[in-house]
C-alpha cells in the first residue's frame, strides 16, 4: 500500500525542515501552504516535498492535499511533529486491518508536566476512540473519501472526522509515538491551556459553533 504524507503549513520555516527530514524515504510528501510569508514553500521544495498552494485553514489545506495525493494511504501530519522510525511500515500494516488510526504522542518542551499531558491525551484517545491532529491521523484514502474528508470548519475538524471514522470501525491505536512541539502549552501556560482545551471540547460536544470556539482558541 502506497503512502502519501500531507502536511498543512503556514509560516513554519523554523519547524518544518526537521519534520521533513524525519519522514520515510519512499512516501509521497505533500506540503499544503496556506499563504506563508516566510520561506516555508521554498524550504519544503528544497527538501523534496511537493508544494500545493491553498487558502488558509487547516481542514481546507488537508482536504486539498488529500485530493492531490496519489497514495492508497493518507497520513496527516502537523508541521511541528516528528514521526517515529518505520512509520510507513507501521501505517500500512495497521491499515491492512483497520480503516484508520493514529499514533501515541509525546509533547516536547522544557516543562516536565508535558510528558504527563501527553500520556493523558493517549489514554483519553484510547478510551474514546477519538484522535487529534497532534497524533498523526492516518487512514485509507477510500475511507477518507467515504466519510467526506475533513469538515471545513476552523476548529475541532479532527474531532469531527474521528466521529465519522468511528462509524467505519475502531481506530488502530499505535503505541509508537510521534513527537510534537509543546510550544503552545508553554507560551500560553500549561494549566490555562488545559482548561481552555477542555472547555472548548465540552462546548463543542454541547453543539457550540466552531467559528465562535475558534475565536476563543486564538
Amino acid at each position: 500500500m502506497s503512502l502519501s504524507i500531507i502536511i498543512p503549513a503556514l509560516n513554519e520555516a523554523t519547524t518544518l525542515p526537521a519534520t521533513l527530514k524525519a519522514l520515510p524515504p519512499h512516501a509521497e510528501v505533500i506540503v499544503v501552504d496556506g499563504g506563508s510569508t516566510d520561506d516555508t514553500p521554498r524550504l519544503a521544495q528544497r527538501l523534496g516535498a511537493r508544494v500545493i498552494p491553498s487558502r488558509p485553514g487547516r481542514a481546507r489545506q488537508m482536504n486539498a492535499g488529500a485530493a492531490a495525493a496519489r497514495g492508497q494511504c493518507l497520513l496527516f501530519l502537523h508541521a511541528d511533529t516528528l514521526l517515529p522510525d518505520r512509520a510507513a511500515e507501521l501505517v500500512t500494516t495497521a491499515l491492512q486491518r483497520h480503516h484508520w488510526g493514529r499514533f501515541d504522542v509525546i509533547l516536547q518542551g522544557r516543562q516536565p508536566m508535558l510528558a504527563v499531558i501527553g500520556r493523558l491525551m493517549n489514554l483519553r484517545s484510547r478510551l474514546s476512540g477519538i484522535a487529534t491532529g497532534d497524533q498523526g491521523l492516518f487512514m485509507r484514502k477510500s475511507t477518507f473519501s467515504a466519510v467526506g474528508g475533513f469538515p471545513e470548519q476552523p476548529l475541532m475538524e479532527d474531532i469531527e472526522l474521528s466521529k465519522r471514522l468511528k462509524k467505519q470501525g475502531p481506530p488502530a491505536c499505535l503505541r509508537q509515538r510521534v513527537r510534537t512541539s509543546g510550544r503552545r502549552w508553554e507560551q500560553n501556560g500549561l494549566w490555562r491551556t488545559i482548561w481552555l482545551m477542555w472547555r472548548l471540547r465540552f462546548a463543542y460536544w454541547r453543539g457550540a459553533d466552531p467559528e465562535q470556539l475558534a475565536a476563543q482558541y486564538r
